[in-house]
């Protein structure tokens, strides 16, 4: 007789879990949380935007708007995380961004918002895996995009 599955089990990522899996750091490190997560299907990121952000001070000094590439990559990092999790690898491979379709910006991200950043699986074949991901404020979409990153080793 096998274990019943925990159908309620929350995963919960933080800081130390990120850094063992992805080699992003600060400033570039675009990920606080990760949670929620279906291995191998979807995961839900946190991104709590500071004015102290270092790409605030020219993006733009009068009206700090978060640039719509780090949304794309705050969700990339959090897709990463997944692929990494999901496939129980810590700091010996790494997950290269590919491509990038279909990216709309649809509202600015700024100072005191707190970014939901979910990624679901398209599809994934071997060492490829395809997200569709959604950037959101408040239950709002802020930004969306299509990524397709490959795992690969450290050298």
């Amino acid at each position: 007789m096998s274990l019943p599955e925990k159908e309620n089990q929350t995963i919960i990522l933080g800081y130390q879990e990120i850094t063992q899996m992805i080699p992003h750091r600060y400033p570039f490190l675009m990920v606080d949380r990760v949670e929620k997560i279906v291995p191998g299907e979807s995961a839900v990121g946190f991104k709590n935007v500071t004015v102290n952000e270092y790409f605030f001070q020219g993006h733009f000094p009068d009206h700090p708007i978060m640039p719509g590439v780090l949304i794309v990559e705050a969700l990339a990092q959090t897709a990463g995380i997944l692929v990494c999790y999901s496939m129980n690898l810590r700091n010996q491979r790494r997950v290269y961004f590919m491509s990038i379709e279909e990216a709309r910006f649809r509202r600015p991200v700024v100072p005191g918002d707190a970014l939901e950043l979910r990624v679901q699986k398209i599809h994934n074949r071997k060492t490829i895996w395809k997200f569709k991901g959604e950037a959101l404020v408040k239950g709002v979409v802020h930004a969306e995009a299509v990524c397709t990153a490959m795992v690969g080793g450290d050298s």
